[in-house]
């Protein structure tokens, strides 16, 4: 049988245009996790990422299957643009703006698993992850996507200057002023991650 793990993303979307299914399974498990992660992270809501996300998958199948994908070589910042776009539109819909508050259903930090350890470890790291969220929760809008977008999502300044529609200046100043806003939490708290 053979493997399509080491594939490229273009030439897994070509495979997948002519007709073959597993090709399109590859992609999403290869970025299922980050592009899950990055609408969970916006939304804070688990059954509402759930439905963003497979509304995001839908959207992707059928633009590749109407052959107007043309993003060669950038599918996981097209697919996170599509993911944005598609929380934002929610918003608009519900006519209110995310929640800035803490959720306890699933932490954005439980999706990136690289090892296992021990239930020390486990604890330490899930506390950890706790108080940088509950930070993060108090950044501004702006400055939090762009933290999340770039640590979590592992994206270029210039992807993530496509993906939130703004100059790659204007999102390294958000980073910067959400980092130094991050660094002035831990004093004034006294945090120790």
């Amino acid at each position: 049988m053979k493997t399509l793990d080491h594939v490229s993303d273009i030439d897994l979307i070509r495979s997948f245009q002519e007709g073959d299914a597993g090709s399109f399974e590859v992609l999403v498990t290869r970025y299922k996790d980050r592009i899950y992660s990055s609408i969970l992270f916006f939304v804070k809501d688990t059954y509402l990422a759930e439905d963003l996300f497979q509304d995001v998958f839908i959207k992707i199948i059928d633009t590749l299957k109407n052959r107007r994908y043309t993003e060669e070589g950038k599918f996981l910042p097209w697919a996170l643009r599509i993911a944005h776009n598609l929380c934002v539109d929610y918003f608009r819909k519900v006519k209110r703006a995310p929640a800035i508050k803490t959720s306890d259903n699933q932490d954005i930090f439980e999706v990136i698993q690289i090892t296992e350890e021990g239930p020390d470890a486990k604890l330490m790291r899930a506390q950890s992850h706790d108080r940088v969220r509950k930070m993060l929760d108090l950044l501004p809008e702006e400055q939090r996507e762009i933290i999340v977008l770039r640590h979590y999502a592992n994206l270029s300044f210039k992807e993530i200057a496509q993906i939130t529609n703004c100059s790659i200046n204007t999102a390294l100043g958000r980073m910067r002023y959400g980092l130094i806003n991050l660094r002035k939490m831990m004093v004034e708290k006294q945090i120790v991650l």
